[in-house]
């Protein structure tokens, strides 16, 4: 994401699951299909809440709300500690600290809602910290799911050949750990990186492959959200070729729909981006509604704009019952 409760008891915890099976015996089938899982939502501490003007702290406890309001099951929290060592922020203090502390906060939140939310660390891959924050994360019974990594924040340049040597470790590092893997792969915007089919060819060739074993999500359709720049379509279809060719590179490959429907002029690319979804294949698109805050939708919004696309009932269906492999 670009940034602009006490712990139930058991009993409640029996209650709680016992209520939601009597629900989807009998009120279900009314309600119409919701999304089982959003793969791809953010909870936002006091402290990195100060890194935004105007956005607010949202716990573990907020996003169940959330999620309850959407029907939505289960949720995939993706810290976002990379924000203390963003590229287009000053330097802080303590950096290191501060980024262990976000991670470490994001797995106390999970674990309150353990049953429904799981956690994955982050971390920017460019730091000289990153590998060694990487190994403590896949020790957290929160964290050692998986691992978060935004190249836009982070300043990742996938022209640069040392910040691919560094991708190749990380993603080496995550892959010895099986910590499947979400990758804002869209390039700075504000430093106005390149960005398009030459990048997500080097993403493809040169740091896929240093994770054979484990999922990669990519989020926002290979984007930073909507899809009025046409760079996202040109990384978009690099992917969708390969699958077409059935590149084994592809085998472990996700894409998350968040930020997509529901912004900027997306309604004129509805046409398109639903052809797209079918190329990649419905079995790999997982929903996704981002951290609410900000302007981002929440999830009963974005699953309500995400199905305004020219999708079958098929289609939707996948998607709304797909099971990641973490």
């Amino acid at each position: 994401m670009n940034l602009p409760g006490g712990k139930r008891s058991g009993a409640a915890v029996c209650f709680r699951t016992a209520f939601a099976i009597v629900l989807s015996l009998f009120f279900v089938p009314c309600l119409g299909a919701q999304p089982q899982t959003d793969y791809h939502q953010h909870l936002f501490s006091p402290r990195i809440a100060k890194l935004a003007p105007g956005l607010n702290p949202l716990s573990a406890a907020d996003l169940i709300a959330l999620l309850d309001k959407a029907g939505i099951e289960r949720a995939v929290v993706l810290s976002i500690a990379y924000q203390y060592s963003g590229a287009n922020r000053p330097a802080i203090e303590d950096e290191y600290a501060k980024v262990r502390e976000e991670n470490d906060w994001t797995s106390q939140q999970v674990a309150l809602y353990s049953e429904r939310l799981r956690g994955f660390c982050s971390v920017n891959p460019l730091k000289d910290y990153a590998i060694g924050e990487i190994e403590r994360c896949s020790r957290d019974p929160q964290l050692h799911y998986g691992l978060k990594l935004h190249f836009g924040n982070s300043d990742v340049d996938l022209d640069n050949p040392v910040h691919v040597e560094k991708l190749q470790q990380v993603f080496h590092r995550a892959n010895q750990h099986q910590m499947a893997m979400v990758v804002h792969m869209r390039a700075s915007i504000t430093k106005k990186r390149p960005y398009g089919r030459k990048q997500a060819g080097i993403f493809l060739r040169d740091v896929l492959p240093a994770a054979p074993d484990v999922p990669v999500q990519i989020a926002h359709l290979a984007g930073a959200g909507g899809y009025d720049d046409p760079s996202i379509d040109e990384a978009l279809s690099v992917f969708v070729d390969a699958i077409g060719k059935n590149d084994p590179r592809m085998a472990h490959v996700y894409f998350d729909v968040s930020g997509v429907a529901g912004y900027g002029e997306w309604e004129k690319k509805a046409v398109l981006i639903a052809k797209r979804i079918r190329q990649l294949g419905t079995s790999r698109v997982l929903f996704g509604s981002d951290g609410f805050g900000g302007g981002n939708l929440a999830p009963r919004e974005a699953w309500a704009a995400f199905r305004r696309l020219p999708l079958s009932e098929e289609d939707f269906r996948v998607i709304e019952t797909i099971t990641a492999p973490w």
